[in-house]
């Protein structure tokens, strides 16, 4: 057994036989890896989809998706772990594209260090697809499709999403898995890839490795995501700081969407006070958000011109949500640190 690939599944039943069929019927010999599904306390027909296929199930008590890897990397085979989720289908080749940079040494012309030329590659990163129609699931696609080319442009990552990741056995479970204080699918392979990262591991993103995904279709599922990816980042980046500056997988501009919008909630309270606030500055930053969209909205006319005459208005959007999610994910992170500085003083 060379590769195990991991699957969590949460009341699946709608897209787990989509997923483990693509599973099933890859370019690699079955011989040569094992499906893993960790029910992770369904409540519907998952458990029976899942006893269906040939495939290792395993039932635990709802602990979340975290953990739920983690029992599946756990029970692995293989030295190499794959991980994709319950609504993804991998395409007929994506464990061959995959583990291809995890079983030989990789090559790298860029003018690096003779470490990174010579070093062996610990995780990768794979891509996203869809075949949805909808203005709000290709819009989240084009956002994809934008960051996949900033990868793209560098010899390594330093971010590794679970719904297409692969690393060393070994690895990850020295490292510890995924941290289990992460309640939901949010940012807990972010902290994992950044914590990684920091030991001195490599990873690189494979565009040909992909899996077909069914994005949030409306503007209120898009921006509920949205909210909690600011969130739970902000979490992540108390840990790891130096990330909030700058990160290989969120583009600049995004950050800077978010930071005028969060700063402009702040200034709100003081308008009523100073009219120039609302009369001026808000407006202006506002006016900021929109004109930095433009670059974007640029890249993807080509391709989809409905979408990048609305990617300004959608560009905005996002960046309230995430606005409004870093701030509750600031004052998570500052309850979180009183919290514990009253009780060492006890």
């Amino acid at each position: 057994m060379k590769f195990s690939v991991v699957i969590p599944a949460y009341n699946a039943e709608k897209t787990l036989a989509g997923c483990i069929d693509a599973l099933l019927c890859q370019s690699v010999p079955q011989e040569q890896y094992e499906v893993i599904v960790i029910d992770d306390g369904s409540t519907d027909s998952t458990a029976e989809i899942a006893k269906k296929y040939p495939v290792i199930y395993h039932y635990q008590k709802n602990q979340g998706p975290a953990a739920a890897r983690n029992r599946g990397a756990n029970l692995a085979k293989g030295d190499i772990i794959l991980f994709t989720d319950s609504d993804c289908v991998p395409d007929h080749f994506w464990i061959e594209n995959m583990v291809a940079p995890l079983v030989k040494p990789t090559s790298c012309s860029s003018p690096e260090s003779t470490y990174y030329r010579n070093s062996i590659v610990s995780g990768v990163k794979g891509a996203y697809r869809t075949k949805q129609s909808s203005m709000t699931a290709r819009f989240a696609q084009a956002e994809f499709e934008d960051r996949f080319a900033m990868l793209e442009q560098v010899p390594f990552i330093d971010m590794v999403d679970t719904y297409s990741a692969a690393f060393r056995r070994d690895v990850f479970l020295d490292a510890g898995g995924f941290d289990p204080s992460f309640p939901v699918a949010n940012n807990e392979d972010t902290e994992l890839s950044y914590r990684l990262v920091s030991r001195g591991h490599l990873f690189v993103f494979v565009p040909e490795a992909f899996v077909y995904h069914t994005h949030p279709d409306t503007l209120k599922k898009y921006l509920r995501v949205k909210f909690w990816r600011g969130y739970w980042r902000i979490v992540v980046y108390a840990r790891y700081p130096e990330k909030a500056v700058k990160d290989s997988y969120t583009p600049a501009v995004i950050k800077l969407q978010t930071l005028l919008m969060l700063l402009a909630f702040c200034l709100l309270p003081f308008s009523f006070f100073y009219k120039a606030i609302y009369l001026y500055i808000i407006p202006l930053m506002v006016a900021g958000v929109f004109l930095s969209s433009i670059p974007f909205s640029a890249t993807i006319f080509k391709k989809d011109r409905a979408i990048s005459c609305l990617s300004p208005f959608y560009c905005f959007l996002r960046a309230c949500v995430f606005a409004a999610g870093s701030a509750g994910g600031i004052l998570y992170v500052i309850f979180k640190y009183l919290l514990i500085r009253m009780r060492i003083s006890k």
